[in-house]
């Protein structure tokens, strides 16, 4: 076995999970990267998209927006303007989430700004009950 290394999920209030994980993929902006423990040391932006995360035998899905990886050896810290755990999320917050989403893509003024918003909108999608 690989080992565990120490997950965390922070957001602008509050520290939102700690625990010590096997593996979590993360939603990279360029991509997907799954991080195992001792893992080469990145600094990545994310894009809107789940983080999986797998502890112990119990699998864990948290919805991110947008932030930041940092990666080293024996932890990962995923600073995170928004999180939801999937599980947990009514169709009432994505249905609100999706509405802002859909503004912002409107809104935005810079190809970068569409990317991330198109990015956001379409996962929203995804996780909305109507999707199913």
């Amino acid at each position: 076995m690989a080992g565990t290394f120490r997950f965390e999920l922070v957001s602008p209030e509050r520290v939102l999970m700690t625990i010590d994980a096997d593996q979590v993929v993360v939603p990279g902006s360029d991509g997907d990267f799954t991080v195992l423990a001792g893992h080469v040391p990145v600094i990545s932006t994310l894009r809107p998209g789940v983080l999986d995360v797998a502890a112990a035998g119990i699998r864990k899905r948290l919805f991110v927006k947008s932030g930041f990886a940092d990666v080293d050896p024996s932890r990962l810290t995923v600073l995170a303007e928004k999180a939801y755990d999937v599980d947990e999320l009514s169709a009432a917050t994505i249905a609100q989430e999706l509405k802002t989403a859909e503004a912002e893509l409107a809104a935005a003024k810079d190809d970068e700004a569409k990317r991330m918003a198109d990015t956001l909108v379409t996962e929203l999608r995804q996780l909305s009950p109507r999707a199913a």
